[in-house]
């Protein structure tokens, strides 16, 4: 590491191409090489992010992520990550239509609540559990309510990606669970939010000033900015640019994440066909191609396989992805199923909603930024996500045979 202190900014300036130049080719190699399994591609590019990192090219040939990555080009890359989650935050809000999902019935508030609480309890104990262990001197309310939150995320551009791949996009099936996963993602993100807030504050009263100043920033938002957007002939891409970074950097003031102002910037966002469209095809493909793939491998250099060093923490690992799976899974199936849905339907709404994904990098990113969780956790929090997401494919497949199996042939649903 004695060559990263000696890097003088123009050197930054000039290595940081190199850097950012190997970042997009692995990343296009894993996600074409894991597209050849039948998952989607941005799985591979996570996977990548993970394999510049200590985990697997410190450990085959150290020399090279010394020399890629040493800590003032990771300073570098931390920066572009930051624009990154804050244009992918407001893409995702982008993504959300408000108004549709109070149509949706009871149904819908059934299945993502469910999948949410089940997800949330098994957290709180489980970090009850470790927190002696991997606390690592954080509060443990913060530690408990943080680990319970970031058990309850579903990716939802994860499960789009998986619905469009599976052909269950336009089935009724698919709606149900895009609108089950959206109602999640609301609801989970204000959860979250909360807790970021508990977290952050020093004590109770300023969690209540950093409470009362979230609610009324959103009561802005929702209230002057949307319908003051809704007046607009158009919304340029640089002014679309100029509201998600201007709330993100206002929900950090408060006192609880740049995601979340961005992710709310999007969600104001005028439902035009015609301005969406502009707005994302001019944002996707530089955050999709470009400054995900530099968070990634943030996210990867943070990433210790080799932390987890004995049984203990391997059991540790199990147990975790044990209760993501069973808290997410199993309670989206339990709940569609006591909803009138059949089982075979009501497993692949599990399936679907246990994807974790890029989603849940993001918080367990915001956890680590904040000392809540430790580089031990966040690594075994990463794996959970890993797991959870890639056998999200194959278990729809093996569910799908299964009835075919039963029923002698598969009955899409209607």
């Amino acid at each position: 590491m004695a060559l990263a202190a000696t890097l003088t900014p123009a050197a930054v300036n000039v290595r940081i191409l190199l850097a950012v130049a190997v970042v997009l080719l692995a990343a296009r190699l894993f996600g074409w090489l894991i597209s050849l399994i039948g998952q989607p591609q941005v799985h591979g590019e996570i996977l990548a992010g993970i394999a510049l990192g200590p985990s697997l090219l410190g450990v085959v040939w150290p020399e090279a992520v010394d020399y890629l990555f040493p800590s003032e080009i990771v300073g570098a890359l931390k920066i572009v990550a930051q624009l990154g989650l804050v244009v992918f935050m407001f893409l995702i809000g982008l993504e959300l239509d408000l108004p549709k999902l109070s149509g949706q019935g009871h149904k819908a508030v059934l299945i993502s609540h469910a999948s949410i609480l089940l997800p949330i309890l098994l957290g709180v104990s489980l970090g009850f559990w470790l927190h002696p262990r991997f606390g690592e001197g954080a509060d443990r309310l913060g530690f408990v309510l943080f680990l319970g939150v970031a058990m309850a995320i579903t990716a939802f551009p994860v499960l789009a990606r998986v619905l469009q791949e599976t052909g269950l996009y336009k089935t009724r099936v698919g709606v149900l669970t895009m609108t089950c996963a959206a109602v999640d993602d609301i609801t989970a993100w204000c959860v979250l939010a909360g807790v970021v807030a508990i977290v952050k504050s020093a004590g109770f009263a300023e969690t209540l000033t950093t409470i009362a100043l979230s609610l009324a920033f959103v009561v802005a938002m929702l209230g002057l900015v949307r319908p003051l957007l809704a007046r607009l002939p158009a919304v340029p891409v640089w002014g679309a640019l100029a509201l998600a970074l201007g709330c993100a950097w206002t929900t950090e003031e408060i006192g609880i994440h740049a995601i979340f102002g961005a992710f709310l910037a999007g969600a104001v966002m005028p439902r035009g066909e015609g301005i969406q469209h502009e707005v994302k095809l001019k944002l996707e493909t530089v955050t999709l191609s470009l400054l995900l793939p530099v968070f990634f491998v943030v996210v990867g250099l943070a990433t210790r396989i080799d932390m987890l060093d004995s049984p203990y923490l391997w059991g540790v690992t199990a147990a975790v992805v044990a209760a993501a799976i069973v808290g997410k899974w199993g309670g989206s199936a339990i709940a569609a199923r006591i909803t009138g849905e059949p089982w075979r339907d009501a497993n692949v709404i599990g399936i679907l909603m246990n994807t974790r994904g890029l989603t849940e990098l993001v918080i367990l990113t915001v956890g680590l930024e904040l000392g809540v969780i430790g580089e031990t956790m966040f690594t075994i929090m990463v794996l959970m996500a890993l797991v959870t997401t890639l056998m999200a494919t194959p278990m729809l497949a093996l569910v799908s045979r299964a009835h075919r199996h039963r029923r002698g042939a598969l009955v899409p649903a209607a």
